[in-house]
């Protein structure tokens, strides 16, 4: 299984109803529509979308989906904070008739997925808001090959409104 890990965007910092209750703020919105050109341009779309319950995230995967093209996410209540990397690739066992997975969470529970699942104890990874990582799995299994780990700041800017899904390869150049 191809697993991408989008760690939801950037949110409030506070919201009076608890953390759960946090949305996304306008830049959390983009870097979401970020990911969704990047792999729909690259011609990566994931077959089917897991998300975090809690609000920011399920946002973050309501904005890849629209962006992308894609049909909504669906819920999954292991994805909310707290989840162990353990955990996490028992859950994955449930989804492996899909070649490319895609779930919307948060840290630390996805840098330590991917040490864990690399085998990597002492190493830091890092994901920031809005990042993505690739990593080749197959669930229940521990070892995983990191892929990609790529920064929000990466990812190429977004110039569909979501009403338009993106171009599947990049426009050709024209010479004057």
């Amino acid at each position: 299984m191809e697993l991408y890990l989008l760690r939801h965007g950037k949110a409030e910092d506070f919201h009076p109803d608890g953390d759960s209750a946090r949305a996304l703020v306008p830049k959390g919105y983009e870097q979401a529509r970020r990911v969704g050109v990047m792999l729909a341009a690259a011609g990566f779309l994931p077959e089917i979308v897991l998300t975090s319950p809690l609000v920011r995230a399920r946002q973050t995967a309501d904005e890849f989906c629209t962006t992308a093209g894609l049909p909504g996410p669906v819920v999954q209540g292991w994805l909310a904070c707290g989840c162990a990397a353990e955990s996490i690739s028992a859950e994955l066992a449930a989804f492996h008739d899909f070649k490319r997975v895609l779930i919307v969470g948060h840290e630390p529970d996805f840098s330590q997925f991917i040490q864990w699942s690399v085998g990597a104890y002492g190493a830091t990874f890092e994901m920031k808001k809005g990042g993505l990582a690739c990593l080749r799995v197959s669930p229940p299994a521990r070892h995983g090959t990191l892929r990609f780990l790529i920064p929000p700041k990466l990812a190429p800017l977004a110039d569909w409104s979501g009403s338009e899904a993106p171009p599947s390869k990049p426009p050709e150049e024209t010479t004057g």
